[in-house]
């Protein structure tokens, strides 16, 4: 999905790098911090079915220019994620695999923010919001504000986005 022109102007940036960078940020976190390489399967709608019912972890993002960072995971993807990153059975969506995720969240957007940071740019980000959804997820903002990963984890998959607004 394309992101407006204005913030791409605005972060000295190319839809393409934003999404360059943002999958290898997710790649290494996982590969780090999970012990899993997750291999991206493609970019696509952030409304895509198979997240109905899914795990959502929230950053917002505050400053020179605000945001959100979800990560979406199907049950069965957070469950075979918590397993690996806590190294222990994990039979059902728990406390533990709401706290995985969480941290996760605030990984990836600990490091999306990091890239823009060093040029003059000052983004906060909150802590992260974990929610079982029971419907499917509907991104904020306008879609072409959006972009969004797929990536195998596990059994199954797991959704990156990014929503960026322009500032004045």
């Amino acid at each position: 999905m394309p992101i407006n022109q204005e913030v791409l102007t605005q972060l000295k940036t190319t839809e393409s790098e934003l999404l360059g960078l943002l999958a290898d940020d997710v790649r290494e976190i996982f590969s780090t911090m999970v012990g899993m390489d997750i291999p991206q399967c493609a970019t696509l709608s952030a409304a895509d079915a198979r997240f109905k019912g899914c795990v959502s972890a929230m950053i917002l993002l505050s400053g020179s220019y605000n945001g959100v960072v979800t990560f979406h995971a199907t049950p069965q993807a957070a469950m075979d994620i918590t397993a690996q990153m806590l190294g222990m059975e994990v039979e059902s969506v728990d406390a533990d695999v709401l706290d995985a995720l969480g941290e996760i969240a605030n990984m990836i957007g600990g490091s999306f923010k990091h890239h823009f940071v060093n040029d003059g740019h000052e983004v906060r980000l909150t802590p992260p919001n974990v929610i079982e959804c029971n419907e499917q997820f509907r991104p904020p903002g306008a879609a072409a504000d959006l972009l969004a990963l797929l990536f195998e984890a596990g059994r199954d998959h797991v959704l990156v986005t990014v929503y960026l607004e322009a500032w004045d």
